[in-house]
């Protein structure tokens, strides 16, 4: 991407205020800047407008998703699906290619381990925390006492409500939250479109626009063997949206890093970043080898293969923001400015040292960079199950206080629950796969290291990888839940071997992580949350705070931008569709591995389309990896599209936010009602989702 110059984050810049663009922001549901909204727009949400947004909204495992109908009908994107499509496909049906539709609501298909959550309620604990973390403490100690005290919140909130409750950290430290969910477990696919028509353009195509995608899938709750009855849902437009409409995105952004300290960004794009997008390429190269191996292989990887260079692509352009020199050097000016002026203040002089704390943290992170990448399940299904269950029974056994996090009381039952979910299994990808772990790990970490010693015991990789998958039972479901029921003393006593591995994993594993969280984790986290509090005291608290996974709010217009020397337009259509597959030759000339190619079932019902019809269109959104499948919707909070991208101008997102040119990608709602009713003959769910 070519070098641009760059409107930075006032937050990101720690210059927080009433300068603040309006657009920019992942704003959580208490501190919406409604006043800004309604100088700029002539509107605002209220109260009952927000509830409905939140209520109507999803998190999906890694993405987002909404309600859209009474009957518990949930919209998210096809990639976001996809997973949890490929694990009800099979070798005779493959719905990841070829789509599937349910003719009846008897034939959705139950999708075995899916889990989606509801936000039902958010209780700010930060003053809680406060008084039973004494101050003065050290780092290691303060972060014990409040992982202690907020496990103790979460188990009576848990006990009380009947709902999952979740911690949530804001501002780097600077307010603490419990989030109350109810958590959805039977959730069945309804609806997906073919591959090709969802991912069209391919990864070529992939963080661009203009875009053709119609990337959405459709499942439904059920409840007791019913469909589920939301209390709130979004309904579906009727008129669309145009350019300059107003539109709003609630969804779940995954993590931004725009109040992270200068130490912070330069540890990331010096040592992090670059580790991570070797371990991405070697995991990949392990995908493809093992796909080529047959048809059959690349079926069963291409969903993960997907995923993994959908990473690399998304991680490589929050890495350009990091190397532009003008940006780092307004961020460093900007944290400068901060301390001078905290250094200023008295009542701050505490935090002046935090700064360089943190800086030595990223120190120590850079070297445990390497083992962090490496000691693991080594691509291993079978030894995370394995690992699982030898510290199931082993945290179980103390008080909870005492225990992992993931397996407090608040957190155990499931924990349990997810080992006994039955998921798709294939002994030859695991083999494979398990032995390229291993051997990755061999060279990376040198046959001397303690993980690699234990895991190979001096034999090779594919020894013993294979001896391992072939001897596990850990592969059936009912094996897992008979190893959970027994207790320790099952595990104990079990010989399969990938439980063997896992008890020699398990201290190695847990002494790296001690390392990280003694002298990285808890000292960023404690010195954060000073800065964090000392930026509230300097600026005040009229901004957004880093993106967490948690359900946010964020908003602008539909806009055309700048790009390519001319205007990028808001929106595309379905006779763009088209254009761009005549253009690349069509399905005969498969250009460039078919990136362009269409269905038949497209090109036999081309003529009966509205080739005006809007497809795909941009917004002045906020947004970033997590916010896929957030719905979009307008003031009447009626559903107008679905997000599946952004163009790959806002990809620096990560770190700081450009008004210009960052734009959210969406799939227009109309687009999808077209082609259920025109394409797929889906005019029941067509009618179901428009309420006719």
């Amino acid at each position: 991407m070519k070098t641009r110059s760059i409107v930075l984050s006032l937050l990101a810049l720690g210059l927080v205020g009433s300068a603040l663009r309006a657009e920019e922001g992942m704003w959580t549901f208490d501190n919406l800047p409604t006043k800004q909204i309604q100088a700029k727009y002539g509107w605002a949400p209220d109260q009952a407008w927000l509830d409905h947004v939140r209520l109507s909204a999803l998190r999906f495992p890694g993405g987002s998703g909404s309600f859209v109908s009474k009957d518990g009908l949930v919209l998210t994107n096809h990639h976001v699906g996809r997973s949890w499509i490929q694990r009800v496909s099979s070798k005779e049906a493959d719905y990841v290619k070829n789509g599937f539709a349910a003719a009846t609501r008897e034939r959705e298909l139950k999708v075995p381990g899916l889990e989606v959550m509801t936000l039902m309620g958010m209780e700010n604990v930060t003053e809680h925390l406060a008084k039973a973390v004494k101050a003065g403490l050290p780092e290691k100690e303060a972060q014990k006492a409040r992982e202690t005290e907020i496990e103790k919140l979460k188990k009576a909130m848990q006990e009380k409500s009947g709902l999952i409750c979740e911690h949530v950290n804001l501002y780097q430290g600077g307010e603490h939250w419990i989030y109350s969910y109810k958590r959805h477990t039977d959730v069945r696919l309804v609806f997906a479109p073919e591959q090709q028509i969802a991912f069209f353009g391919g990864d070529f195509d992939n963080f661009t626009y203009p875009r053709h995608n119609l990337d959405f899938s459709i499942f439904r709750v059920y409840e007791n063997g019913q469909p589920y009855q939301p209390k709130e849902f979004l309904r579906w437009t009727q008129g669309g949206v145009k350019a300059g409409d107003l539109t709003f995105v609630t969804g779940h952004p995954g993590r931004t890093n725009r109040q992270d300290t200068l130490a912070q960004m330069i540890y990331s794009r010096d040592f992090a970043i670059p580790a991570r997008l070797k371990s991405f390429e070697r995991r990949k190269a392990a995908l493809v080898a093992y796909g080529q191996t047959s048809p059959e292989a690349m079926r069963q990887v291409n969903t993960q293969i997907f995923g993994i260079e959908n990473g690399i692509k998304a991680t490589t352009g929050n890495w350009s923001g990091l190397k532009d020199v003008a940006a780092m050097k307004r961020i460093a000016d900007a944290e400068k400015d901060l301390r001078a002026k905290v250094a200023k203040d008295p009542k701050l002089a505490s935090v002046s040292e935090s700064w360089a704390k943190i800086e030595q943290a990223t120190v120590v992170a850079k070297g445990l960079t390497k083992e962090s990448l490496n000691v693991g399940t080594a691509n291993s299904t079978l030894l995370g199950y394995g690992l699982g269950l030898v510290r199931i029974a082993d945290e179980e056994a103390k008080p909870s206080e005492q225990r992992l996090p993931e397996f407090s009381d608040a957190n155990l039952k499931t924990a349990k629950a997810r080992l006994g979910v039955p998921a798709p299994y294939y002994q030859a990808q695991e083999i494979f796969l398990f032995t390229k772990g291993l051997e990755e790990a061999a060279k990376e970490l040198g046959p001397n290291h303690k993980f690699v010693k234990a895991m190979l015991g001096g034999k090779a990789p594919a020894e013993v990888a294979k001896a391992a998958v072939e001897g596990s039972k850990l592969a059936d479901p009912e094996a897992r839940k008979a190893l959970l029921a027994g207790g320790k003393a099952a595990i104990a006593a079990s010989t399969d071997p990938m439980i063997l591995l896992a008890r020699k994993l398990d201290p190695i594993s847990r002494e790296l992580r001690k390392k990280q969280e003694d002298q990285v984790t808890s000292v960023i986290s404690e010195h954060g949350t000073r800065i964090a509090k000392a930026r509230f005291a300097i600026y005040g608290k009229n901004t957004y705070p880093d993106a967490t996974f948690t359900l946010r709010l964020s908003y602008g217009a539909v806009a055309e931008y700048k790009g390519n020397g001319t205007l990028i337009q808001p929106f595309t259509t379905f006779g763009g569709l088209f254009d761009r597959y005549d253009a690349w030759g069509g399905n005969e000339a498969k250009a460039h591995d078919g990136s362009w190619t269409l269905p038949q079932r497209w090109l036999d019902k081309r003529s009966g389309l509205s080739p005006a019809m809007p497809f795909n269109f941009v917004h002045k959104v906020d947004i970033i990896g997590g916010n896929s499948g957030s719905p979009v919707v307008d003031q009447k909070g009626e559903l107008v599209g679905l997000i599946f991208d952004g163009n790959i101008e806002m990809l620096p997102g990560n770190y700081f936010y450009d008004e210009a040119v960052n734009r959210g990608v969406s799939v227009d709602a109309r687009a999808i009602t077209h082609a259920l009713d025109k394409v797929y003959g889906a005019t029941a769910l067509a009618a179901e989702l428009t309420d006719k």
